[in-house]
């Protein structure tokens, strides 16, 4: 793994937003024939008979293909040419207003969000009224099928209890899972009992929400997961569905830990954690207090914020230089946190009035400054005891409001000072637990989010929750999938417990972000443009660029996926303008000069960006844009449309569950189902473009046919795609692997992106062709604009290496990536570095001026365990990293070079070849300059320690730096009763 000893990170932009292209309404077609290789005058004659055999290569491939005279191969897409020149006169081109189109994409999300949020308020409906009607019986006997026992049979054959049979089927709409789509499940944690009476109860009263699971699901087919989160600790879910243990026969899964319950459940507070490290703590009391400190944590989210603080005789801040202030809960400062509460260590005496003045003194300053959540305000108090009331502290900082409320954890077996703890926590709104052992920190640490809830029940405030972007792979068999969930809590609604705030649960949907995707008029957006929303904290809903997974197709997540900020994808927006609009929910423009790769990295595109942005209503989510007949021809087998687009909705109603997209379309236009959810303006483009390409079927299969006068033309397919998701295909001969499938993620059409070569074509100047390999394939493809054909590598090198025998040649696009036979692939700084460097000096290509970053990187780091099995093993982990970028000088058509190779000089000719994105380069053989360094494109890893000297301040300054965010607008802090 390189590293560097760089400047402190570079500056993130802040969030995100839709960029749109500049894109005329037209369709460049590319002769394939025009400006072919003519060689100039070559200086010394070096590559004088390489240059004329590369020309015969595409003048005699273009002639034996298409059997036409030199430069006449326009032939391939003249039936296309003629038959848009038709359609010409009729076509105008027309300006998009990006606001306008930005503003009707939010109607349409806040739409979806809409629905799925009435979905969820009749599960809270529902679930208020069932446990209304319920009168709790703690002998109660309830048999329910219980997630993980369902279909389970014992030793002689026969179900076991809280199993029974089940009746599972695959679901398209559930990933093929086998589901039930009548019932739901009940999952109960391991720790608990199944049929402890309060779990029993509960699950009793709310199989009222199998009724409303159905009806919902039926009303809106989009909806996925639905499910109840109790209080008490089970889970309800719709559909039923099997859950599998773990290899240890564990199901760690809590409901009341994830962050859709803990967001609905209370509202965003300030929290302080005073955890005692005096000598009675030592052992095992201190091994339970950090457990228990890290539980808190794990109850905290993105929209609260803490600290930690460890007293004995005096106050240590777990990390010193956050010394009276409070950070986000994010991620990445809790893990943070946690490290440190390793080196905690147990020594001295107790003075907890001392460190409560603090936490008090803390809770207040910061409140003033508003950069908190400026709602509720909670200390949570771990100890193994305590010797006073001090009844004067609180009196000074929290009588007689009592906004700041004290939860005390005594730690141990003992409760000599228990009452002690149970006075502060009864005269502060709080709540008092004891932890004994390990396994009690869990169900001990819940209790308090539960007595933080009781202003929003009393309020009976059915707040809307959105959460960040996660993965839950639980519940999706072909791997994970990034989602979000809308929640509401649930209320008890009897009379006599009316005033004592109790919370039921929570319930919720889950929504797949790709429903998302499906909303986006991709093809008015432009090839470059997308679209991406960012939450209230600026982090990530949706983007293109977004990575959450170690590798593609893996279920291993990164540590901190869920909360990318804007500003580490969108990274040229230095000053944070972008991000800061989206954050504040405003409705705005902007522009900016952006560096885009593509192609895995491996190329830089420079671009102008337009973006424009606004809020989704209702959602703490802002999004941004980066902006007749014909169904004949749409029913041709060479045609097919873009698997990820939705032209059609065929989703909303079961009975249009089975169509394709193209059967859709032809329902929809024809009138026979009218009431289809279809984008008539996209059909009817993508219409056009089936009768204008027509001629190209026809075309085609005449070449097919004469297959056999032309054997060795090497062509296997031919392709065009358009800006509406429309391509054709047509295959030659029988190709050794699929072109343009689904799993070729980069080159077929997908909810967020046009495929590379369509991108890379349009980069080009109308009338010339691009000219790639994959770096998976030995296949060579000629791009001519949207129209190519895929050729065999093979073909290609048999033909032109014939003449370059004597000297070295080499063959590289504008960005320096090799399209030889052997090296292909290669970055040609790597291969000859001598030449590469003699090229950057003399300015034929030059380092981008502006370094390229990726915030999302992985970087390879040796394991330092002492195991002699795992010495010298490498894992890959979340990293930054920059790496440089390098492109042509394109005013240089031709140059020449030598070098001295330790007294041998190594003369070079390096010329580009015309009407495309290559260059050709000969260099004799006669010296060698291996010795010389090579130039390469490795990403280095930013390495954020410049010297011992200052860690701590480097450390230190990004802990505190907070990015600009949008508070939520609901906030139940506090009720006089409870």
């Amino acid at each position: 793994m390189h590293s560097l000893q760089s400047q402190p990170r570079p500056p993130r932009p802040p969030n995100m937003a839709i960029s749109s292209q500049s894109e005329r309404k037209r369709l460049s077609i590319i002769l394939c024939c025009r400006g072919f290789y003519q060689p100039d005058l070559i200086t010394n004659g070096l590559i004088d008979h390489v240059a004329l055999s590369f020309q015969c290569v595409f003048l005699q491939q273009c002639h034996k293909i298409y059997s036409c005279p030199l430069c006449q191969c326009y032939a391939l897409v003249s039936g296309y040419f003629q038959k848009y020149k038709e359609f010409e006169k009729s076509v105008r081109v027309e300006e998009i207003d990006g606001v306008k189109l930005v503003k009707n994409l939010a109607v349409r999300m806040e739409e979806m969000f809409r629905r799925k949020a009435e979905a969820t308020r009749r599960l809270v409906e529902a679930a208020e009224e069932a446990h209304h009607q319920h009168e709790d019986n703690p002998d109660l006997q309830y048999e329910y099928f219980n997630a993980v026992l369902i279909n389970e049979v014992d030793g002689e054959g026969n179900n076991v209890e809280l199993g029974g049979e089940f009746i599972l089927e695959p679901n398209d709409h559930f990933n093929n899972l086998s589901v039930n789509l009548s019932l739901s499940v009940v999952q109960v944690p391991t720790n608990m009992y199944n049929k402890d009476p309060d779990i029993v109860n509960g699950v009793y009263w709310s199989e009222a929400l199998n009724k409303v699971f159905v009806d919902n699901f039926e009303r809106d087919p989009t909806l996925i997961w639905q499910y109840f989160g109790s209080a008490k600790g089970f889970f309800r879910q719709y559909p039923g569905v099997k859950w599998h243990p773990d290899e240890h026969g564990v199901i760690g899964f809590d409901c009341r830990n994830r962050k859709w319950y803990i967001q609905a459940a209370t509202s965003p507070k300030d929290v302080v954690i005073l955890v005692d490290v005096s000598g009675s703590m030592k052992g095992l009391r201190l091994t339970i207090a950090r457990q228990t400190v890290s539980s808190i944590l794990d109850t905290l989210g993105d929209d609260d914020f803490f600290n930690i603080i460890a007293y004995n005789q005096e106050i240590h801040y777990v990390e010193p230089c956050l010394n009276g202030t409070l950070v986000r809960a994010d991620r990445a400062n809790k893990d943070h946190f946690r490290e440190h509460l390793d080196k905690l260590f147990a020594k001295g005496i107790g003075l907890l009035g001392e460190a409560l003045t603090e936490a008090f003194t803390i809770l207040s300053d910061f409140n003033q400054t508003g950069r908190g959540s400026v709602c509720s305000q909670a200390i949570m108090l771990v100890t193994d005891g305590a010797t006073e009331m001090y009844d004067d502290v609180f009196e000074r900082y929290n009588w007689p409001e009592r906004k700041v409320r004290i939860f005390p954890y005594l730690i141990g077996r003992e409760s000599a000072f228990a009452d002690n703890l149970k006075w502060m926590a009864c005269a502060n709104k709080g709540y008092f637990s004891q932890i004994s052992t390990l396994a009690d920190v869990q169900e001990n640490v819940m209790r308090y989010l539960h007595v933080m809830s009781r202003p929003k029940v009393i309020d009976h405030e059915h707040d809307t929750v959105w959460t960040e972007a996660y993965v839950d792979s639980l519940k999706d068999k072909s791997g994970p999938s990034l989602m979000t969930t809308v929640a509401m809590p649930v209320f008890s609604t009897k009379n006599e417990t009316k005033n004592q705030g109790i919370l039921l649960g929570v319930v919720g949907t889950d929504i797949p972000l790709q429903e998302l995707m499906k909303l986006i008029p991709k093809h008015m957006l432009g090839i470059h443009g997308y679209a991406f929303a960012v939450t209230n904290n600026g982090y990530i809903l949706t983007h293109p660029d977004l990575r959450p997974l170690y590798q593609e197709g893996q279920k291993r997540r990164k540590p901190n996926y869920s909360s990318v900020d804007l500003s580490e994808v969108e990274w040229e927006d230095k000053d944070g303008i972008l991000r800061n609009a989206m954050v504040n929910r405003r409705t705005g423009t902007f522009s900016m000069e952006v560096k885009k790769t593509v192609d895995r990295g491996r190329r830089v595109l420079k671009m102008h960006n337009d973006y424009y942005y606004t809020d989704i209503k209702g959602t703490p989510f802002s999004v941004t844009d980066l902006c007749f007949s014909g169904l004949r021809d749409l029913e041709q087998p060479d045609v097919a449309l873009a698997d990820e687009w939705t032209y059609c909705n065929t989703e909303e109603e079961h009975e249009h569950r089975h169509l394709t997209q193209i059967q859709a379309i032809k329902l929809f236009m024809t009138g026979r189902r009218p009431h289809l959810k279809c984008d008539r303006e996209l059909i009817q483009e993508v219409l056009f473009d089936a009768v204008v390409t027509a001629p190209l079927e026809a075309y085609w299969t005449g070449l097919a046919l004469n297959k056999s006068e032309n054997s060795d033309k090497g062509v296997e397919i031919a392709f065009l795609g358009t800006r509406t998701g429309l391509s054709r295909t047509n295959l030659f001969v029988p190709a050794d692997q699929d072109f343009l499938t689904a799993e070729d993620k980069e080159g077929v059409f997908n909810a967020d992106h046009f495929p590379l070569w369509y991108k890379r074509a349009a980069e080009q100047v109308p009338g010339t062709f691009i000219y790639s390999i994959p770096f998976s394939t030995a296949i060579i493809t000629n791009l001519y604009s949207a129209v190519g054909i895929q050729m065999k590598l093979e073909f290609f090198q048999r033909k032109f290496w014939t003449a370059s025998k004597l000297l070295i040649c080499f063959v590289f696009s504008v960005q320096l990536w090799m399209e030889n036979a052997a090296l292909t692939g290669l970055f040609f700084g790597e291969v000859e570095g001598a030449v590469m460097n003699k090229l950057l000096q003399m300015g034929s290509f030059k380092r981008s001026e502006i370094t390229l970053y990726d915030y999302q990187a992985l970087c390879r780091e040796y394991a330092g365990s002492s195991d002699s099995r795992s010495r010298g093993k490498t894992m890959m982990v979340p990293c930054d990293t920059e790496y440089p970028a390098f492109v042509s000088e394109r005013t240089i058509k031709e140059t020449t070079g030598n070098i001295d190779c330790e007294g041998c000089i190594r003369s070079f000719v390096i010329q580009q070849i015309p009407s495309s994105n290559l260059f050709m380069v000969v260099v004799d053989n006669k010296c060698d300059c291996s010795s010389a360094p090579p130039v390469t494109m490795d990403p280095i890893e930013i390495m954020y320690i410049l010297s011992k000297r200052n860690i701590d301040s480097l450390k230190c300054d990004r802990l505190k730096f907070q990015k600009d965010r949008k508070k939520p607008e609901s906030c139940h802090p506090f009720h006089p009763e409870v």
